[in-house]
């Protein structure tokens, strides 16, 4: 048997591929990746329809690398804005290694999920079913939730998991790994995410707004950064931002009285920002009314939604 050293020595040590979360919306996708990632990268509220974006994320450890994409929770599209969503995350299944389906712990599985077992039963690739939020149930319960799901879809594992309180989040690392391709390392080891710094930002005043303000507004959301300048000398970065929503009445609710709710957006904003800058922010926020920005293509890619993705 003849070995070839030289290929031995070409041969990767180290896994390398990509991971796509899915799952219906407000699941905890977004606070299970930041965990992972230990940086908060995705933003997270308890409205659905936070993440609109493919975020992709880096996790690098001695084993290799993990490329997660965030995508957009599967739904019910209802207008051009929910069709680029539901088009992202769907067209992901089949471009990854290994696909991460997050449910909340149940033994009822309802026709939003059932449309997402449709989905993957169309693709070959691995999918791991992480049952998330076990911390609010009993956990003699948890064994018939995993059943429930085994009787559906045939999963490579099924693992039960906190994300919000980053439990079992090791196994989950390890079981992706499993299942990774032997591979160089796509992005340096320091990477954390492909996102422009104004694409982060924007996402930062966004997921404040959707925290503070009433349900029937932050749908209608979007945030676009005019601009984003670092001072001579460094340690200090002036910011000017704009809430864009569709109707007058909402403009007032997110001024607030006295301005004093588009304070509160900028100042918790602000410290997020600051953190990830490692500097301080000057913070201006403005808001404009774009009616139905929403079903118009030109002023989604404005705010940042790629036109491939609508198509």
């Amino acid at each position: 048997m003849n070995i070839n050293l030289e290929e031995l020595r070409n041969t990767p040590k180290t896994k390398s591929g990509f991971v796509t979360l899915i799952g219906r919306p407000n699941v905890g996708k977004s606070t299970l990746m930041n965990h992972l990632i230990g940086q908060k990268i995705a933003i997270t509220s308890n409205k659905p329809q936070t993440t609109r974006n493919r975020i992709q994320t880096v996790y690098t450890d001695e084993r290799g690398q993990i490329v997660f994409l965030d995508t957009p929770g599967i739904h019910k599209a209802k207008n051009k804005l929910g069709e680029y969503m539901v088009n992202v995350a769907e067209r992901t299944l089949n471009e990854v290694d290994v696909i991460l389906w997050l449910v909340e712990p149940s033994t009822f599985i309802g026709a939003g999920e059932r449309h997402i077992v449709e989905q993957l039963k169309r693709t070959n690739t691995p999918v791991i079913l992480i049952i998330n939020k076990v911390d609010t149930v009993d956990k003699k319960e948890i064994i018939k939730y995993m059943d429930t799901y085994r009787k559906v879809y045939d999963f490579a594992e099924i693992i039960p998991v906190s994300a919000l309180r980053a439990q079992n989040l090791d196994t989950v690392l390890d079981q992706i790994f499993k299942y990774l391709p032997y591979g160089p390392m796509f992005y340096d080891e320091d990477t954390v995410t492909d996102q422009p710094q104004r694409q982060i930002v924007a996402e930062m005043i966004r997921e404040k707004a959707l925290r503070c303000l009433d349900e029937e507004i932050p749908h209608g959301i979007a945030v676009a950064i005019d601009q984003m300048k670092e001072r001579k000398g460094g340690g200090m970065f002036d910011i000017d931002a704009t809430i864009i929503c569709e109707r007058d009445s909402h403009k007032g609710i997110i001024i607030g009285k006295g301005g004093s709710m588009l304070k509160r957006i900028g100042s918790e904003a602000r410290r997020d920002i600051e953190n990830m800058l490692e500097a301080k922010v000057n913070l201006q926020l403005w808001v404009k009314v774009k009616k139905d920005w929403r079903d118009s293509d030109f002023l989604m890619k404005n705010f940042g939604y790629d036109k491939k993705e609508m198509d």
